[in-house]
């Protein structure tokens, strides 16, 4: 009898300890999703101050700026998603993550795009800038391939699920 009463005490103290460990988690989450949220917002209105700051800059600076910007917002709230996803589930789901590799990865490649336009003739420079685009094209496909597969497999065992 005392035994049982150890193993139930035991799994009263396991449970107990789960709950708190939640509690932190779900705590810690709530304060990444806060810096995330204000991090979105500080860059967004940053955004619209360089925006209007740019208007007698030429178009393709200003397009690139934009573009830079919006990138790294959209990496913002794709990270915002994945804490909310894991808040839900308690569970890190990795496609937002991937999917957030492929927007860093699209920044890039604008960024270097236009630096290798101005670096054009200047022999390894441009190569190096050329090669760096291609890698992080590669990656974007990469990325996108593992994206795909993760989601293909959900979809398979959405009907397992169900039953």
């Amino acid at each position: 009898m005392a035994e049982k009463d150890e193993t139930h005490d035991e799994k009263d103290r396991q449970r107990f300890a789960d709950r708190v460990l939640s509690i932190v988690e779900d705590a810690v989450y709530w304060g990444i999703a806060v810096i995330l949220v204000a991090g979105a917002v500080a860059l967004l209105v940053a955004q619209v101050k360089t925006m209007f700051s740019l208007l007698d800059a030429p178009t393709s600076n200003v397009m690139l700026e934009l573009l830079d910007g919006v990138l790294l917002i959209f990496i913002f709230v794709e990270l915002l998603y994945a804490v909310r996803t894991s808040l839900r589930s308690h569970e890190i789901a990795v496609e937002p993550f991937l999917i957030v590799g492929i927007l860093a990865c699209i920044k890039e490649i604008v960024v270097q795009s236009v630096e290798a336009a101005k670096l054009v003739g200047q022999g390894p420079e441009f190569a190096r800038t050329i090669v760096q685009t291609g890698v992080l094209g590669a990656l974007v496909l990469v990325l996108a391939v593992a994206a795909w597969v993760l989601r293909q497999r959900r979809l398979a065992a959405a009907p397992d699920e169900d039953a």
